[in-house]
């Protein structure tokens, strides 16, 4: 099983009231999945007033989920990035005055010497579990051509994640930290090219997957599948109260809400 979530933005009472309505967690924020996954796929960060506690829930829950037998997956998103290099114009602005009450740059609290900075800089922009590819944004065909797996896409970026000089070591590296990279690109839902059929087939033939699970772009109040079943959309308007994942189970895919309730999704 799998429970795929994106782009909480510091909303800590969504994303519990979910993961508990669901049985991803109990009232005490225990792990109770099983050996099931939950997969993050990006912006947890920014926008909302407790990125902190989103952030020590999901730490707390890869250990809690490894010991039962599960595993939780953390892929980053443009937000995650943006708050290691010190892009901060999305930040709730009680951050910033925190760093100011303790004589310190927001940055450096999160930076590499905090145990959350550190743990951040371990995790991956892409990441494939089962027969599906997980990123923020998506695969454009940039990236398409590139023709690399997911563990040398991810080492690539990993050490440019603090980086706020925007200058990378390789074309390749300066590529993915674009638009076109995976974590940014928005080509499957809007813009002036919108991803053809083709290069869906293209991504799902190269990482050897069947479909393609991204967040990054709101396109409607529910989870969302384009592409013939191809592709996954899983951000949606959780600031207004309209929380969904996209739950996977015994090869098939559902809606799952914040009220527990789950509704079948088929290909279109």
């Amino acid at each position: 099983k799998q429970f795929i979530v994106s782009d909480i933005e510091g909303n800590f009472r969504a994303f519990r009231k979910l993961l508990q309505a669901n049985k991803i967690i109990d009232e005490n924020l225990n792990w109770t999945f099983g050996d099931g996954h939950l997969v993050l796929t990006g912006d947890f960060v920014d926008r909302g007033e407790q990125q902190t506690e989103v952030l020590w829930l999901i730490y707390s829950l890869e250990e809690k989920a490894k010991a039962a037998g599960g595993y939780v997956h953390y892929v980053l998103g443009n937000h995650e990035i943006m708050n290691m290099n010190g892009d901060l114009r999305y930040l709730h602005k009680k951050y910033l005055e925190h760093a100011a009450l303790l004589n310190e740059k927001y940055v450096a609290l999160n930076g590499e010497n905090s145990e959350l900075g550190r743990w951040l800089r371990t995790k991956n922009v892409v990441e494939k579990v089962g027969d599906i590819l997980f990123c923020h944004g998506g695969i454009s065909p940039a990236v398409n051509r590139m023709n690399f797996p997911t563990s040398k896409i991810n080492r690539l970026v990993r050490p440019f994640y603090a980086d706020s000089t925007y200058k990378y070591d390789t074309p390749e590296t300066d590529t993915l930290y674009s638009d076109l990279g995976p974590f940014w690109y928005r080509g499957y839902y809007t813009g002036t090219v919108k991803a053809s059929s083709r290069q869906i087939d293209s991504t799902l033939l190269a990482y050897k997957v069947n479909h393609i699970a991204t967040g990054h772009t709101v396109i409607a109040d529910t989870i969302s599948v384009l592409y013939g079943g191809k592709l996954f959309n899983t951000d949606v308007h959780h600031a207004k109260g309209l929380t969904e994942a996209l739950l996977v189970e015994e090869g098939k895919f559902y809606r799952a809400t914040s009220l527990g309730e789950k509704f079948l999704v088929t290909g279109k």
